[in-house]
């Protein structure tokens, strides 16, 4: 629910927003007297929907410190502290990424996540559970595993996916709102009430059915991102840490629902849900490295 009213509320606010960012590029409003003008629908549609998918990488790494509570290892207190920032610059150096900075955070559900807009300025967290609980040989191949994410590309991948199915919702939830509203409800100008609701309600259930395609791919990265752990580690560890992770998958995910994609694991779902899942099921990822050739 909270989702859907702030869905409502950023659509509400891209409305009002329009007209000024349009007018200061020189493009002019998408609703003129004749009906949609779609080239500026379009420019409107790629600014608004690339923008905000950009904005959010932009400050993911500053959202995850504070949504996380991430406590930054900038330098080390303890031996536990020193390992894993020597094991971080270790695999970074061996992916040819810069330094990520170093984080833990309080959480007994074990976990990780690597998060950052650039892949020289990335961020690799990790839960207290897991390092409480999880040998040195899992936790590094989980560690390679997010530095594999950092140096595939995948939190910029996934922005440019996010933000080319954000275009076509918005683009499209226009366009079936104007053939609403001037076909069905017969406003002659085809902006009325009816313009507005239906495109609301259109872009709600375009978006659900288009993030299937960006579920879809964060779950393809995760493979990769394992053969990175298995290399970075080792394939043993990996699959020791995947076999852990589904022995505790009884514990509720405790990363925002925003931050899960980027984590080591995500939550179970089975039938129609599975189809929105950030993460393939555990026992897929293990059978894959199982069959991994050297």
């Amino acid at each position: 629910m909270k989702r859907v009213l702030l869905f409502l509320a950023t659509n509400l606010a891209i409305i009002i927003v329009a007209s000024v960012t349009l007018s200061l590029l020189g493009v002019g409003s998408y609703l003129d007297g004749t009906g949609l003008n779609l080239q500026a629908l379009l420019i409107f549609c790629f600014i608004f929907g690339m923008g905000g998918s950009f904005v959010s990488l932009l400050l993911s790494k500053k959202m995850a410190k504070w949504s996380m509570g991430v406590k930054m290892v900038e330098s080390p207190q303890n031996s536990r502290e020193e390992w894993l920032v020597r094991t971080i610059e270790r695999q970074a150096r061996d992916a040819g990424i810069g330094m990520p900075e170093v984080g833990i955070f309080d959480a007994q559900q074990a976990n990780a996540f690597a998060t950052g807009s650039n892949r020289n300025k990335a961020l690799v967290a990790v839960s207290s559970g897991m390092l409480q609980r999880f040998d040195q040989d899992e936790i590094e191949a989980v560690l390679g595993h997010e530095i594999g994410h950092v140096a595939n590309g995948d939190m910029i991948t996934l922005a440019l996916i996010q933000g080319v199915v954000n275009t076509f919702v918005m683009f499209l939830a226009r366009v079936i709102g104007f053939v609403v509203d001037r076909v069905v409800l017969k406003n002659e100008r085809g902006f009325g009430i009816g313009y507005f609701l239906t495109t609301i309600a259109a872009e709600i259930v375009l978006a659900i059915l288009a993030s299937t395609i960006v579920f879809w791919f964060s779950r393809r990265r995760e493979f990769r991102a394992d053969e990175a752990g298995a290399r970075f580690g080792s394939r043993n560890g990996m699959i020791n840490a995947l076999q852990r992770l589904r022995k505790e998958s009884e514990v509720p995910n405790q990363l925002p629902e925003s931050m899960q994609a980027f984590g080591i694991t995500g939550g179970k779902r089975s039938g129609l849900k599975a189809l929105f899942m950030t993460h393939p099921p555990l026992e897929d990822r293990i059978a894959a490295l199982q069959n991994m050739t050297d």
